[in-house]
């Protein structure tokens, strides 16, 4: 935000203050100065005139002239080629401190030289805040005959003598982007009076209209025009032009200048259309087009599908809150208009501005927020102006769609909340006058006060607190007394999720293996091929590009970029993991990512190497489960009919404890992988918010058997749709307590076994607490168990 200390001080008197009271006052007060600068810039100028000038005898393009300053004539060279006889100009004498350095008297060519003569690109003004008339475009500054020989407030006089400051504006104040509301905040803080024009109520005029306005895009929810069938283009008063040009604003003519001295007095952005160029006198907003749109600068704009476009007669005449089109601009010749007024979704002004690269005023403050009643203050200050300086005349009443529904709301606070937060001893009266620097209406009763929130306002003041924090900041930080908070003594300890993080990551680093960190925001097709994915993505409103469009709801995505990335910088064993929060719309969850591919681990030395595959996987998924309380007894391996895009259909599973599910692991699917030039990757992805649900084991010590037991192999032939964890489960329940562990040694299909069979290797232990187990109990139990198999599963003993 510009603020122009002339313009300031056209409202509030700052004549007391210097430049740095000023500043220190507004940064106590929460509002960063980032920078200071004079808009002209010049010392010992002088005004003279030229009684001589001739061609110099020795160049093409130098003038030999003589300047009449009042006190003396000066020889000065000059390269202007507007430079001629009678002309009145600014003259820097010697000694003079310019931008580009300092005047020394001199000699160029052969002729003496004891001055200059400047133009204002010369006094610190770049070119961009020159009007297009401006002879100092291409040469010396010509003055007019309201400058006298010899005056010297020639910065003051051309209204050039002005600070402007740089303030930042935080996101909670988009209403100081408005040079009115941003006078009366520094009104408030330096508590002085301030005198802002009347406009309230100025556009409430006009014959009926028959101008219609409608809005097909849900970002579009208010909107006024206004007709105005007659007015006079003329250059705009120096005021005007003066304070458009500390803006950074080039002035054009009155009607352009109007809309952009209104923006940047209400914050609200204006836009006015040559009426000519709207026969129908109807206005679209539209977010269904695309293609190509040349806008008031001169460039085409590729458009796109969401991008708000004002349009009339189904074509279109503005891009909606950035820039009006070069097919509806104001010319020279214009003797009618029409006002547009509206509020866009800030979110869509900023992507819409943000890809098109087109960073204008407007576009800054839709994409900040406006107040609600901005169009209307907009509106109204913008007639009033019309007619005074555009000879406006011929209104219609003012078309309006949608409605702004906004009613001023109280605020109630007490003294003692406010000084129990604050730390000091206000009265209500105190409060109450600080409350009214800020031009708020406030009522008092008792030692509770009542503070009516304006508009201007309603986006940063919502509690009572926010009061409690205008009335200390107006009021001076300093002034606050230290105090050291109250706070019950706690012992620290890790949350369970935090305690679990540290577990697992200290588990898969002492087995090798690397932890990354991806990026949170992925694209569109991450979203679309989620791994168990939380729930729907949430997508960022302005993200920085398609790329980094929504916040992830599963890591798979996200690690097999960081295995992709290492295999293409010649890494083939590849051990990652990550912890990470995921998220989705209302909720959010802790996942477990684990990626391997290569070899798990190699000893060179030793000429031994493990190579990453389902069991290493699966092994390292029980031992995190082990680790965190979860014993494999109670934990479930099913067929993997969750997710056989992303996995090898025959090389998964879906891990559950009890009935819910808490991960998926297994190889990856071929062609899902296939971009990376790899022989395969097993992956796993655990929920570990679900799984913290769960409770855990509680630590036992086992009983030492004191008797020995008994282990017995047994191969089984069974039909190949026959898991082994099914016969598993069946022999520790037909064999009961004397069942000590069963194991799966070997799963053979091929020669010599049926088609559509497949033999099963288990070794059974048992053992009993209670004493030595004989060798008849063993082949009973063992028996028992092969004929229990039988009639289960019509397995065959081998």
């Amino acid at each position: 935000m510009l603020l122009s200390l002339n313009w300031l001080s056209n409202f509030v008197d700052i004549s007391d203050l210097t430049n740095d009271e000023i500043k220190e006052k507004l940064v106590k007060a929460g509002f960063e100065v980032e920078s200071e600068e004079h808009l002209g810039l010049g010392t010992n100028l002088i005004v003279g005139k030229v009684i001589e000038c001739h061609d110099h005898p020795d160049s093409d393009h130098l003038h030999v002239t003589k300047v009449d300053i009042g006190k003396e004539v000066l020889d000065i060279v000059c390269g202007a080629p507007n430079c001629r006889e009678g002309l009145k100009v600014i003259v820097a004498q010697v000694g003079a401190k310019l931008p580009g350095g300092e005047i020394k008297a001199g000699v160029i060519r052969g002729q003496s030289s004891n001055g200059m003569l400047c133009s204002l690109k010369e006094l610190n003004i770049t070119e961009e805040m020159l009007a297009e008339d401006s002879p100092s475009r291409n040469g010396i500054e010509e003055l007019d005959d309201t400058f006298e020989i010899g005056e010297t407030d020639i910065l003051s006089k051309l209204g050039l003598e002005d600070t402007i400051y740089d303030i930042s504006i935080y996101a909670n104040r988009p209403d100081c982007l408005g040079v009115f509301n941003m006078c009366r905040e520094v009104a408030a803080i330096l508590d002085k009076p301030i005198r802002l024009p009347e406009y309230e109520g100025a556009a409430e005029i006009g014959k009926e209209s028959s101008l219609k306005i409608v809005s097909e895009s849900a970002n579009c929810t208010h909107f006024l025009g206004k007709v105005v069938n007659n007015v006079t283009i003329k250059e705009s008063p120096k005021w005007m032009k003066d304070h458009l040009r500390a803006n950074g604003v080039k002035a054009i003519n009155n009607l352009v200048d109007i809309s952009n001295y209104v923006m940047l007095e209400t914050g609200q952005p204006l836009h006015f259309y040559d009426l000519r160029t709207n026969p129908n006198r109807e206005i679209t907003i539209k977010d269904d087009l695309s293609g190509k749109y040349m806008a008031l600068d001169g460039i085409e704009y590729e458009i796109e599908k969401g991008d708000l476009m004002i349009t009339s007669n189904n074509e279109p005449i503005g891009i909606a809150g950035i820039m009006g089109g070069e097919n509806t601009k104001i010319l020279e010749d214009t003797t009618g208009l029409i006002i547009e007024a509206a509020l866009f979704d800030h979110a869509q002004i900023r992507r819409t501005a943000n890809r098109l690269g087109l960073q204008t005023e407007a576009a800054a403050r839709f994409a900040k927020g406006l107040e609600p009643l901005s169009q209307n203050k907009a509106m109204d200050r913008a007639v009033q102006l019309l007619i005074e300086l555009a000879d406006a005349k011929d209104f219609e009443k003012t078309v309006e769609y949608g409605k702004v529904d906004y009613k001023p709301y109280e605020i109630e606070e007490t003294v003692e909340h406010l000084n129990a937060l604050i730390g000091k001893e206000y009265t209500v009266d105190e409060a109450v006058r600080v409350m009214e620097r800020l031009q708020f209406k406030v009522r008092k009763e008792g030692n509770k006060f009542y503070t009516e929130i304006p508009s201007s306002r309603a986006s940063d003041l919502k509690i009572r607190e926010d009061i409690d924090e205008e009335i200390v900041r107006l009021t001076d930080f300093d002034s606050l007394v230290s105090t050291l908070p109250q706070m019950p003594q706690t012992v620290g300890a890790l949350t369970p999720v935090q305690s679990a993080r540290r577990i697992i990551r200290n588990l898969f680093t002492d087995n090798g293996m690397n932890e990354t960190y991806s990026y949170t925001l992925v694209s569109q097709k991450h979203v679309d091929e989620a791994c168990m994915p939380l729930g729907e993505a949430i997508a960022l409103q302005s993200p920085l590009s398609e790329e980094r469009k929504y916040v992830r709801n599963s890591l798979m995505n996200s690690m097999i970029e960081s295995l992709a990335y290492n295999v293409a910088h010649g890494n083939q064993n590849v051990n990652l993991f990550e912890i990470s929060t995921v998220y989705a719309k209302e909720k959010e969850g802790e996942r477990v990512g684990i990626i391997l591919s290569g070899n798990f681990s190699e000893s060179k030395a030793l000429h031994n190497k493990v190579e990453a595959d389902f069991y290493v996987l699966k092994g390292l998924v029980y031992e995190m489960l082990e680790s965190l309380g979860y014993h494999k007894e109670r934990i479930n391996l099913t067929e993997n009919d969750l997710d056989t895009v992303h996995f090898h259909p025959y090389q998964s599973c879906v891990l559950k404890i009890g009935d819910k599910t808490i991960a998926i692991l297994g190889k990856m699917h071929p062609n899902y992988i296939s971009d990376i030039k790899i022989a395969g990757a097993y992956y796993a992805e655990i929920a570990l918010n679900e799984l913290m649900e769960i409770a855990p084991q509680k630590v036992k010590a086992p009983v030492i058997n004191r008797y020995p037991s008994v282990s017995r192999d047994l191969s089984l032939l069974v039909d190949d749709e026959t898991t082994a964890a099914s016969i598993i489960k069946a022999i520790k329940k037909s064999g009961g307590k004397m069942v000590k562990s069963v194991e799966v040694f070997d799963i053979y299909k091929g020669e010599h076994i049926a088609e559509g069979k497949k033999s099963i290797s288990f070794t059974i232990v048992y053992e009993s607490l209670e004493a030595t187990l004989t060798a008849e109990e063993v082949n009973k139990l063992h028996t028992k168990v092969v004929e229990e198999l039988n009639r289960m599963f019509n397995a065959n003993q081998r």
